[in-house]
């Protein structure tokens, strides 16, 4: 074969190759055009300001799961016997402060028959998520601190167990509590005010009554989606 012949199947080849690239790239164009912008949302960060659905366990400090919107780690933590709530999947507008000290979630508890009932997440909580979400992606996990300004444990007086109808006898140090919190300082069992659970344990217990912490080290969060401003 002349050297004329050799560069004409050279470039026949050549432009066959180039025709099925093209046709690949077409096809490839194609299947990220019926995506839409889905696909450019997941690679780009979240940033402030932009809704987000997160998925979330709360951690007290012996690294056991509170509250879970994992229906798995609920249902497996629940089935090693240790006390724990369920909850839905948690929106949050990113690196967003809360303007209130409580932020009314709905958990389930499965004692009593089962109920939903409203649990309280308090503002720093809440703050974390929502400034923790900033520069994440979807799909990204990530551990988010809680800083509490204050101290999150109680002294319970005998006379408050006794009004709670709580028996000082059959709480033991390690218990967890479920009790009522409100952002009413003068909220009491008895009245109209808004109340909301919160499940504390106890760290705790002399003749002076017993201490419950309500506080949380942590909570571990997860982007399931979020929505591009």
């Amino acid at each position: 074969m002349g050297e004329k012949k050799k560069k004409e199947v050279a470039q026949k080849k050549w432009k066959k190759v180039l025709f099925v690239i093209l046709a690949v790239l077409f096809v490839v164009v194609m299947v990220v055009s019926s995506m839409g912008s889905n696909w450019i949302t997941g690679l780009a960060p979240v940033k402030a300001g932009e809704p987000v659905v997160v998925d979330y366990t709360v951690y007290d400090a012996a690294g056991n799961p509170v509250l879970t919107s994992n229906q798995q780690l609920y249902e497996k933590t629940l089935s090693g016997g240790k006390a724990v709530l369920y909850t839905r999947n948690l929106t949050v507008t990113a690196n967003q402060s809360l303007k209130t000290a409580i932020y009314p979630i709905q958990v389930y508890v499965a004692s009593g028959g089962g109920s939903w009932e409203q649990f309280a997440l308090y503002n720093p909580e809440y703050n974390a998520i929502s400034s923790g979400v900033v520069g994440m992606r979807a799909g990204d996990k990530k551990t988010v601190p809680f800083n509490y300004s204050s101290s999150m444990s109680t002294l319970f007086s005998p006379d408050d167990l006794q009004r709670a109808n709580l028996n000082t006898s059959a709480v033991e140090v390690g218990d967890p509590l479920v009790m009522g919190v409100s952002e009413s300082p003068n909220a009491t069992a008895s009245n109209t005010s808004v109340t909301y659970i919160r499940l504390g344990e106890v760290t705790r217990k002399s003749s002076s009554g017993i201490v419950v912490d309500f506080g949380y080290p942590y909570a571990e969060i997860t982007v399931l989606s979020f929505t591009k401003q």
